[in-house]
C-alpha cells in the first residue's frame, strides 16, 4: 500500500544528458518546492507529445466534465500498485457512496495521470501526477469499478522495465536505478567539492552504494588539508594525485565518488578522464541563468566546450543556486537523468564493465579489442585519453 500527495507549490527541474556518442536530450521533471534550483528543459520535446483524444473513449468509459462543480483535492489517497509483464495496475479506494462510471474522469498521457470522481456534487481528485515512473500507451488505458475500488490498467511502452511504483519518486528511482546500474559506480564532478560530497552521500544512501570522497582520501594520504597542499605544491600536483586516486577507484563497484571541484581537481582537465569513464559521470553545475530556457542553452554550450574536462560528463544538472537542505531534490534529479540515460542504451552498464576489465585504457566510448596499446595509437593524444 502506498500513498500519493499533491503539493501546493513545485518547481520544474530538468537536466541534460548525453550518451557516449554525444547525442543529447533534455527531460523536464518536477520535485518538491525549491525556487533556487533551475535546470534546462526543451519545450519542443513535450509539445511534440500529442494528448489523447477521448472523443471515442468516452462512449465506452464516460468521463466526468466538472467545470461548473465544486472541487476538492485528496492529499493522501491510498492506492495499491502492481507491475505485470506488459502493464501496471493501479487500485484506488473510491470511499463511501455510490459511484458509477459516468462519475469517473481518467486522463492519461504518456507520462502523466489525473483521476477524479464526482460524489455528492463535489469533484474529488484521487490522484494527479505529471511524473509517472515511465511512459505508457495512453490510448490503451483501461479502467473499471470493482466494488469500492477504481481499477486502472496502464500499458507500458517498455515491457522489459520493472516499475517499483506508479510515480517517479525518490523511493522508486532509488529502487529502479539499483537494478539498471548493475553495480556501476557513479562519479560526481563539478566546480564545487561541497556539492559533490553532499549529493554523493544522498545517492549512496538511496542506492545502497558506498560513498567515497577523493578530498578525504587525499587529505588522509597527505596528512594535511587540501588548502595547505595546494599552497605548498600547487593545483597541478593535487590534480595528479587525484588522478592516481581515481585510477585505484576505477575497479570499485557500487560506489558514489565525489571528486574535487575547481581548478585543483582532475575532472576539470581534459586529459585526466581516462579512469572517470569507468562509471557514470554527472556534472553538477552552478548556473547564472535566470530562466529554464537560458539554462538549457548554457548546458548545451558547456557540453560542446571540448576545452573543459567537465564536458565529457554523461549527465549535466544545472543548479541556479545551492542550499544543502535540498540535497535530496538534486540527488533525485540525478537519478532521474541516469534512468533515462540507461534506458536510452541498456548496454551502457555492460559496456562500462568491459571498459574496466580491459584496464580503462582511455578508449571510451569506442572500446578497442584486447591488446590495444594507447601509447602507440593516434588516439593517445585525444582529450579522452
Amino acid at each position: 500500500m502506498a500513498s500519493s500527495s499533491s503539493s501546493s507549490s513545485s518547481v520544474a527541474l530538468s537536466f541534460l544528458y548525453q550518451n557516449p556518442i554525444k547525442a543529447s536530450l533534455s527531460i523536464p521533471k518536477t520535485f518538491s518546492p525549491y525556487s533556487k534550483l533551475t535546470f534546462p528543459s526543451i519545450a519542443s520535446f513535450y509539445s511534440a507529445i500529442p494528448r489523447l483524444d477521448y472523443s471515442n473513449f468516452k462512449k465506452i468509459n464516460p468521463c466526468l466534465h466538472c467545470s461548473n462543480l465544486p472541487t476538492a483535492s485528496t492529499n493522501n489517497t491510498q492506492y495499491e500498485f502492481s507491475d505485470g509483464s506488459s502493464e501496471v495496475e493501479l487500485r484506488l479506494e473510491l470511499g463511501q457512496g455510490d459511484v458509477t462510471p459516468k462519475d469517473i474522469y481518467v486522463d492519461a498521457n504518456e507520462s502523466s495521470l489525473a483521476i477524479r470522481v464526482q460524489q455528492s456534487g463535489i469533484v474529488r481528485t484521487l490522484m494527479e501526477t505529471s511524473t509517472l515512473y515511465e511512459k505508457i500507451k495512453p490510448a490503451e488505458t483501461i479502467w473499471y469499478i470493482d466494488e469500492d475500488q477504481l481499477v486502472i490498467s496502464l500499458k507500458k511502452q517498455n515491457y522489459e522495465l520493472k516499475w517499483p511504483d506508479i510515480v517517479e519518486s525518490w523511493e522508486s528511482l532509488s529502487a529502479g536505478n539499483t537494478q539498471l546500474l548493475r553495480g556501476t559506480s557513479i562519479y560526481l564532478v563539478g566546480e564545487s567539492t561541497e556539492i559533490n560530497q553532499r549529493i554523493a552521500r544522498e545517492l549512496a544512501v538511496g542506492l545502497g552504494y558506498t560513498p567515497l570522497c577523493t578530498k578525504e582520501l587525499l587529505e588522509a594520504y597527505a596528512k594535511q588539508s587540501m588548502e595547505s597542499w595546494v599552497n605548498e605544491e600547487g593545483s597541478d600536483a593535487v590534480a595528479e594525485a587525484e588522478r592516481a586516486i581515481l585510477e585505484s577507484l576505477s575497479s570499485q563497484a557500487r560506489a558514489v565518488i565525489a571528486t574535487l571541484g575547481g581548478k585543483k581537481g582532475a575532472a576539470g582537465r581534459v586529459n585526466q578522464w581516462r579512469h572517470l569513464f569507468a562509471g557514470f559521470t554527472v556534472w553538477l553545475s552552478l548556473s547564472q541563468a535566470t530562466d529554464e530556457e537560458s539554462a538549457k542553452e548554457e548546458a548545451k554550450r558547456n557540453m560542446q566546450d571540448s576545452g573543459r574536462g567537465y564536458s565529457n560528463a554523461e549527465v549535466v544538472v544545472k543548479l541556479g543556486g545551492w542550499d544543502p537542505n535540498y540535497s535530496k531534490a538534486v540527488a533525485q534529479a540525478v537519478l532521474s537523468a541516469l534512468k533515462r540515460l540507461i534506458l536510452a542504451d541498456k548496454d551502457l552498464p555492460g559496456k562500462k564493465s568491459l571498459y574496466v576489465r580491459l584496464g580503462c585504457r582511455g578508449d571510451w566510448p569506442d572500446i578497442k579489442p584486447p591488446g590495444w596499446d594507447p601509447s602507440t595509437s593516434i588516439d593517445a593524444s585525444s582529450p579522452r585519453s
